[in-house]
């Protein structure tokens, strides 16, 4: 993938231009940091930290403004961060390694494995039963998303090959209703959506992502951001980290923030939490294996133009 498809690939990336005038003087650059730019999706602990207000409640007293944005996905949020118009944000596995590629400005500030929650779904009529039944069908997703990683490590696990499918490149809002009309004949998709294709769309798990592979979601900072204002990436990766450990003690709660801040019904958002593991931590060894066997994946495959090494966008505080 070169530069010019990367951008392509970044649904917003016109929005994330937008915003990119400002970010000098919200602080990317060296000096003061005056505002925190926050991407998000509709899952997750940023939308729990979101609803508790915890970032707002410890850099108020700093003078420090946050502000959010939303995505539908990971690619256009690497973009955002590429370009500085977002600082911070939750990603799966494949969309940092796809930006890395592409040559982006990124670091992971922290990681936290996937137990759940995401994987294949089909219609309940399919005739498809396996994986291996998969071959010559139309699977929708997301290019350069977690689920891309989940389709290719599938098909492998069947011994197909990605040209075995017709991939349907479509963000999550697009996917469910071509899922829901036939126009696509398998998805590869992740909570809260998921969970919508179980119970609203008629959806039955073909495969859970766990029963095929390891797989991580990750917080990224812009590499700017990470370089001049260390000691405020820090506090962020420790309120979330705060945010993290205090979710899983109480996913009613959990719940009831993701639905009060994404829109999404509540019984969904049931569903998701209860099945998630919200634990933030560092990007370990173990972790930047697992990434690694990612991107060497997509790099055989052709899917990425050059190999990549994780490691050398793997943040640590200096001070710690």
């Amino acid at each position: 993938m070169q530069r010019r498809d990367f951008l392509k690939l970044s649904v917003g990336t016109a929005a994330a231009a937008a915003f990119a005038s400002r970010a000098s003087a919200q602080g990317t650059s060296q000096g003061a940091v005056k505002e925190i730019r926050i991407g998000y999706q509709k899952n997750g602990v940023l939308v729990i930290t979101r609803q508790q207000a915890a970032l707002e409640k410890h850099f108020a007293p700093l003078g420090i403004e946050v502000k959010w944005v939303e995505f539908s996905s990971g690619p256009p949020m690497m973009e955002a961060i590429n370009v500085g118009s977002v600082d911070y944000g939750a990603v799966g596995d494949s969309p940092p390694v796809f930006a890395q590629a592409a040559g982006a400005a990124i670091v992971y500030a922290a990681g936290q494995p996937i137990t759940n929650g995401q994987g294949i779904l089909v219609p309940k009529d399919s005739p498809i039963r396996s994986i291996a039944e998969l071959k010559g069908r139309r699977v929708g997703f997301t290019k350069g998303s977690s689920a891309h990683n989940i389709v290719v490590q599938t098909l492998e696990k069947a011994g197909l090959t990605y040209a075995d499918i017709t991939p349907v490149y479509l963000t999550p809002p697009d996917a469910g209703p071509a899922f829901a009309n036939g126009s696509i004949e398998a998805w590869a998709i992740w909570d809260p959506y998921f969970a919508i294709g179980e119970t609203r769309q008629n959806g039955r798990v073909l495969i859970n992502a766990r029963e095929v592979t390891k797989t991580n979601s990750f917080y990224i900072a812009n590499r700017d951001f990470a370089k001049n204002h260390g000691a405020t990436l820090q506090q962020i990766v420790d309120v979330t980290t705060a945010t993290a450990r205090w979710a899983e003690q109480h996913r009613d709660e959990v719940a009831r923030s993701l639905a009060a801040v994404t829109g999404i019904p509540l019984d969904i958002q049931t569903i998701a939490a209860d099945r998630s593991s919200f634990v933030v931590g560092p990007v370990t060894d173990e972790i930047v294996a697992t990434q690694q066997g990612v991107a060497d994946r997509f790099y055989r495959l052709g899917l990425i133009p050059r190999p990549i090494v994780i490691r050398d966008i793997v943040w640590r505080n200096p001070a710690a």
